[in-house]
């Protein structure tokens, strides 16, 4: 990034760009009354138009063009002040930089920068921005999922200290409210400079190690300001989303921009769908469509269950680009490590859906040697983690999960617990084992007698090559009907281990898996089977 009053005449494609810009008017209120407009011309005549914004001290525009080149700026503002007003030329040199993509009906919706379909893996720390704010190493836990494989983590740029209904940010030793004054006597119309700084740090620390961000524009509608709709007007709302967009579009680390967490409005506490809801992200989508120049994904994270999303928003279905797909499975004592009907919800929410699509959240795993501050985490143990993981991914989608130790009121960036080797098991099958972007959800190869729920084999064929991945969760064995060859060659992978075996041939005609294991043996397991 260029620092402060540099104009640049060399940038690289796909990285950020910065012009740093002084006032020479005096502005009551920079914020508010001064609007800076940054018009960005490319070699083929293509227009990219980026708001400004101010940082506490002066004016800055950030920009990543998206072609080499020779591109002009030229900058604006209303009212007119000679100091934010400029027309320059620069140079664009060729590079494969860039965030990643959401590009449904290519792979599993997702590609990375050079247009390589992705299976993304994310991890998610709400709070990291607070965590970096308060002095944690925001950076080394970065580093470390990166070389784990991780590739996103989900953000919230809001901070809530408190997560009922016991759980509080014991760790946070300074103030995280973005916004002017406090939550006692707010300020919407400026932002906290020392905050939005900090936040700037971070985001580009991840730029540098080369892992993306979901930011998440506003938290839980249950929280202040988003559940005072009477003091956080639709004016300080828009306000907010210009900021964010302007000062964090064009960085590559940001992957996607999520409009709310749980954006089904319930400002009671009580979890509940609202069509109000659907109606309010339409127009929030278009909006940051409309300042967003960079063609980053905007995407929604539900609560409730249903309706399915290609329904709730059929009325302008290109606003929304992903749904961060939010089902738990089951968790309680009995069948908390099986994840029982995870798939089943997620094909319930996704039926009809053309837009790409995560499993962003499933529940966090039990750290069992922290307070249970979070009831509903009890029995999210490890087994879940990795059965719920399979599940999603059986499903067709990347996973994102989350853990005790960093998802919110609890800050151990540095300890992992155990699901953090299931998934990254996970990845590696299908990142390295198979061509993952070809497998689609294959439920008609099952034959015989449909086992009980949570207990039936998943299916995943490539409809080219033949290939089928199969996941028992319990282990055991299944029938495969329509392979097409009399015989097969079948590894197994140890969902636990990451261990792939060599092939063994064996007739189609005979059960797949351990035939004579016990159903229930809680051991998962994975085949892949190449036919003929």
């Amino acid at each position: 990034m260029t620092t402060a009053g540099a104009r640049p005449g060399r940038v690289v494609r796909g990285v950020l760009a910065e012009w740093v810009l002084e006032a020479r008017e005096r502005h009551l209120n920079a914020y508010t009354d001064v609007v800076v407009l940054a018009e960005f011309r490319g070699p083929a005549g293509q227009v990219r138009t980026i708001e400004g914004f101010y940082d506490g001290e002066r004016f800055r525009v950030r920009f990543s063009p998206d072609e080499a080149g020779p591109w002009h700026v030229r900058v604006t503002s209303r009212p007119h002040d000679d100091g934010l007003s400029l027309a320059a030329s620069f140079e664009v040199l060729p590079g494969a930089g860039g965030p990643a993509r959401a590009v449904p009906g290519t792979g599993w919706g997702f590609t990375d920068a050079q247009g390589r379909p992705l299976f993304v893996l994310g991890d998610t720390a709400y709070h990291l921005f607070a965590m970096a704010h308060c002095g944690a190493d925001v950076s080394g836990y970065l580093r470390r999922r990166r070389e784990q494989g991780f590739d996103l983590i989900r953000v919230r740029v809001p901070v809530s200290p408190f997560h009922p209904p016991d759980g509080h940010n014991d760790w946070q030793t300074r103030s995280c409210w973005p916004w002017g004054g406090s939550p006692q006597y707010p300020l919407f119309d400026r932002f906290d400079a020392a905050w939005f700084a900090t936040v700037d740090r971070v985001v580009g620390e991840a730029s540098r190690i080369g892992i993306g961000l979901e930011l998440v524009v506003e938290g839980w509608g249950m929280e202040f300001p988003f559940n005072a709709r009477g003091q956080f007007t639709a004016e300080w709302e828009d306000l907010w989303l210009r900021h964010l967009v302007a000062r964090y579009d064009a960085w590559d680390s940001v992957w996607i921009w999520t409009l709310m967490n749980e954006y089904e409005f319930y400002p009671d506490g009580v979890p509940r769908y609202e069509r109000v809801a659907d109606l309010w992200a339409l127009r929030m989508a278009r909006r940051l469509k409309q300042l967003a120049p960079h063609g980053k994904a905007v995407a929604v994270h539900n609560g409730p269950a249903g309706p399915p999303f290609a329904e709730r928003f059929a009325v302008d279905p290109g606003a929304v680009d992903a749904v961060m797909v939010q089902s738990w499975g089951s968790h309680d004592a009995e069948e908390g490590w099986l994840a029982t009907g995870l798939e089943t919800r997620i094909g319930e929410l996704l039926a009809g859906w053309e837009g790409s699509a995560l499993l962003s959240e499933y529940g966090y795993e039990r750290n069992p040697g922290l307070p249970l501050t979070f009831p509903l985490h009890e029995f999210c143990d490890v087994g879940h983690t990795r059965r719920g993981a399979w599940r999603g991914a059986m499903s067709g989608l990347g996973v994102v999960h989350g853990f005790d130790n960093t998802w919110g009121p609890f800050l151990n960036l540095q300890d992992d617990q155990d699901g953090v080797a299931a998934l990254v098991h996970l990845a590696r099958f299908f990142r390295e084992h198979v061509d993952f972007h070809r497998l689609r959800p294959a439920p008609g190869l099952v034959t015989g007698p449909p086992a009980a729920e949570g207990r039936s084999a998943l299916v995943l064929r490539d409809p080219g090559a033949g290939t089928v991945v199969v996941y028992l969760p319990v282990g055991g064995h299944v029938r495969l009907t329509g392979l097409g060859a009399p015989t097969a060659a079948v590894r197994t992978y140890d969902p636990r281990t990451g261990v792939l075996s060599e092939p063994r041939t064996q007739s189609c005609d005979l059960p797949f898996g351990a035939a004579g294991a016990a159903v229930d043996d809680q051991l998962d397991q994975v085949l892949l089977i190449a036919p003929g």
